[in-house]
């Protein structure tokens, strides 16, 4: 009887472990959460709306695999006073980079690659690479000086390479990438991901390798390194490897027609501050239109290029929380998991925080400045879309927005105080 009653523990306890893998609804209680609580956030997503400061958006909570909240508020179009729903499909832009950064992961599991393998051991054209010296803002030419190592996929999945932004960043990156037709990754057509990843490797990285965190074009030459080693394209190997074990059904590089009313007006700010729908030129120097998502593309931007619902991603994140399991379907190890959110960067500065390879880490100093416990790993996209995994609150948290600009950049850290905030057990 003893053996019985213990085997039945066993499996007991196997089927509870395997339920809590998958995200499933309940009441906030449940999750430990007080109701009244969470419900300031329903009152304060409306009254952002009021005030002008969003037009609409979407958020869902989940703890110990409870869907604690899930709710929209405003519109996902203003003039035509269309409700915000809960299956909204949003522009993610960088959320893309956590997704190819797991892609990138995998392969290292499969033994495809290492992290401090060189770059050019996939793709030659970063054998021998620059670093800037001098930059002449007068004529954008520049002089630069050997690199003194050669960048690694490690230094790609922590922004350490020295590689800089096309169009959002420095000065110098901005100016020196245009030169070669180098974009952040967002609507662009008539390239090839490789070309314009080979004419990145001719031009100077804008530090040596190793010595600073510079947010660049890391990621998109991650993607690019997935689809020369795996011999795919970067959208087939996620459709394949992630997205279809995992359910995601709603997270595209270009939407099909069929979902195309799903997808969210993304809104700007006037001079004035008031809110107007945006049409062209989404980032600097180029005219990107805001159906970007819509128009069919070869160019699949490992760090800028998809679009998703919050819960696609709430999904993708709770696989991550599970130590790389989701509903029965393991897409990385625990280890491979453990690697990947914690300090990955030493004694480089990011100020309180650290970052791993793909994610900003919550640090113990980190920590006193917001509620999120140490070792939370986060990111966001650049309209207006965050998420938050807190591993030691076993929690899940997204907010989501869609704006081209905002002069109201705390409302996430306000979602993210409330969230916390309603903690009750």
């Amino acid at each position: 009887m003893k053996k019985l009653s213990l085997f039945i523990s066993l499996l007991l306890l196997q089927a509870i472990i395997v339920t809590a893998q998958k995200i499933t609804p309940a009441t906030p209680e449940a999750a430990g959460f007080s109701s009244e609580r969470l419900a300031r956030i329903d009152r304060e997503m409306n009254d952002w709306v009021q005030k002008g400061w969003i037009q609409g958006s979407t958020a869902i909570i989940i703890r110990n695999g409870k869907i604690a909240y899930h709710k929209a508020a405003g519109y996902n179009d203003l003039e035509a006073k269309t409700p915000m729903q809960k299956d909204n499909i949003f522009r993610i832009a960088s959320q893309t980079k956590a997704i190819t950064s797991v892609a990138v992961m995998i392969l290292f599991e499969e033994g495809k690659l290492l992290l401090d393998d060189p770059v050019s051991k996939y793709i030659p054209a970063f054998k021998k690479q620059q670093v800037l010296d001098k930059f002449n803002p007068a004529d954008t030419t520049w002089t630069a000086v050997p690199a003194k190592s050669e960048i690694t996929i490690r230094q790609l999945l922590t922004h350490t390479s020295g590689l800089g932004y096309a169009q959002i960043g420095s000065k110098e990156a901005n100016a020196i990438y245009a030169k070669s037709n180098l974009t952040a990754g967002i609507g662009v057509k008539d390239d090839n991901l490789l070309d314009a990843m080979n004419r990145l490797a001719q031009l100077p990285l804008m530090h040596q390798p190793g010595e600073k965190w510079t947010y660049g074009l890391n990621t998109d030459l991650l993607g690019c390194l997935v689809e020369v080693i795996s011999g795919m394209s970067l959208d087939k190997f996620f459709k394949t490897r992630i997205f279809e074990p995992l359910g995601m059904n709603d997270t595209y590089f270009t939407i099909p027609k069929e979902k195309a009313n799903r997808l969210v007006s993304i809104y700007r700010e006037d001079k004035d501050g008031k809110l107007q729908k945006s049409t062209a030129e989404l980032l600097n120097g180029k005219t990107v239109t805001p159906d970007y998502p819509l128009e069919k593309s070869t160019y699949y931007s490992g760090g800028a290029g998809l679009s998703s619902t919050i819960y696609d991603y709430a999904v993708f994140l709770q696989m991550l929380l599970n130590n790389g399991v989701y509903n029965g379907k393991r897409i990385l190890g625990r280890n491979t998991v453990r690697m990947m959110t914690m300090n990955q960067i030493g004694d480089l500065s990011r100020g309180d925080d650290k970052f791993g390879l793909g994610f900003q880490v919550v640090t113990e100093r980190g920590s006193a400045r917001t509620p999120s416990q140490a070792g939370t790993f986060s990111w966001g996209g650049a309209f207006a879309t965050s998420y938050w995994v807190d591993p030691k609150e076993k929690m899940v948290f997204l907010l989501y927005r869609q704006l081209q600009s905002s002069t109201h950049g705390d409302v996430g850290e306000k979602f993210r105080s409330m969230t916390y905030a309603a903690i009750n057990d």
